[in-house]
């Protein structure tokens, strides 16, 4: 294995300085890095006999269940229902709902298929508003049914290949998002996460994890912190037992705690992940991750964001313009014990955190540093 030492001499070698930071120059390098790293055995999502194979992320990690999905309508429920969560993981999911209803459709409606799985599509479509992702894949999906005639007996297949594609694509590139991520980290750096930004947010390897699990696999992460992430409990129930589960160090801290970890100088870094960043750089995530950002830049903490390249939305101009999801007050009042009819809640999913409290963007195609309009363009742009 390739070890990028402390201080990144040889992670400059393999990137090249741009206006964005680092961009890969030799990617056969980065594979020589990545696919050497051996913490990764978690897949939340697995395609077998025709049907879609998802673990209940809701039961972790008291149990380990899973749902075997056979057309659109079960799995937009799952996604609704947070059987699989996390940006990239619903948008291959999505990919492989299109198939489940492209083989039901044909059998159902055999000389006219595509426009009942168009309406099913939209159905799916609107299982998550804020998760860019989603709407990627399918997108992508429906690439392949505008090239696919009516009468194709191998429609399904073809539709197959891509949704296989796109999972394979997501931990190649959350691979490759690791051991970018990886190389701004110093030996012995104490890590701040939130929600859950891991292997069962993806594909496979995880984006804020994925940085982690490089980071760790090169000797460069001390210790792991993972707020709770209420009201839901990623942090706790998932990103704690991912990494309990690869041996990597982890502690877990109620979400109002971060704050006062960093006044005592215990963190190097807050790395997170994203469901879908604006053009100007604006990022959505996991609610909470606002004030971990607003806390780390007083408290001089870096903060970095890791994900894919089709979590970025062009066409969504600013943080403003991303919808928020807001879900049943009854997850917060049901978590926190209160019976009164008379109470509600307020229950948004996700926050914005502004471009200027974000040091670095890891992308599978490179880093974005001080994040800003133009950077941005510039990276999709390649």
């Amino acid at each position: 294995m390739l070890i990028v030492d402390q201080d990144q001499q040889i992670f400059r070698q393999l990137f090249s300085m741009t206006h964005l930071g680092y961009n890969a120059s030799n990617m056969n390098i980065v594979s020589s890095i990545t696919t050497e790293i051996a913490f990764d055995t978690v897949r939340p999502i697995e395609w077998i006999d025709g049907g879609l194979k998802l673990l209940d992320q809701r039961y972790l990690p008291g149990r380990t269940d899973h749902l075997i999905l056979n057309s659109i309508p079960e799995v937009a429920q799952a996604i609704t229902d947070m059987v699989v969560r996390g940006a990239p993981a619903i948008g291959i999911t999505a990919a492989y709902a299109v198939v489940l209803g492209a083989q039901l459709c044909q059998q159902q409606h055999p000389e006219h298929w595509q426009q009942p799985l168009e309406n099913e599509i939209r159905m799916l479509a609107e299982a998550r508003p804020t998760a860019i992702n989603l709407h990627w894949a399918i997108e992508q999906m429906r690439t392949v049914l505008r090239d696919i005639g009516v009468m194709d007996t191998d429609a399904v297949a073809s539709l197959l290949n891509v949704a296989k594609q796109i999972h394979a694509g997501d931990i190649a590139a959350n691979r490759t998002i690791g051991a970018f991520g990886a190389g701004y980290l110093g030996k012995g750096s104490v890590v701040l996460t939130h929600c859950n930004a891991g292997a069962l947010a993806t594909g496979g390897y995880g984006t804020a994890i994925g940085v982690i699990r490089s980071a760790y696999a090169l000797g460069k992460v001390k210790q792991v912190f993972a707020d709770e992430t209420r009201p839901w409990l990623q942090g706790a129930r998932l990103t704690a037992w991912e990494l309990e589960q690869e041996g990597i160090p982890v502690q877990v801290l109620v979400d109002g705690a971060a704050s006062f970890l960093m006044q005592q100088r215990q963190v190097d870094w807050v790395i997170v992940g994203s469901d879908r960043i604006a053009a100007n750089g604006d990022v959505a995530n996991k609610i909470g991750t606002y004030a971990l950002a607003v806390a780390a830049k007083h408290h001089g903490v870096r903060f970095m964001v890791a994900a894919p390249t089709s979590t970025i939305a062009m066409e969504t101009a600013t943080g403003e313009d991303i919808p928020i999801e807001k879900r049943d007050a009854g997850e917060i009042l049901n978590a926190s014990g209160v019976t009164s009819s008379f109470i509600s809640a307020w229950n948004p999913v996700f926050d914005v955190t502004p471009a200027a409290l974000v040091d670095v963007i890891v992308t599978e195609k490179g880093v974005i540093e001080q994040p800003d309009p133009e950077k941005v363009a510039r990276l999709m742009a390649d």
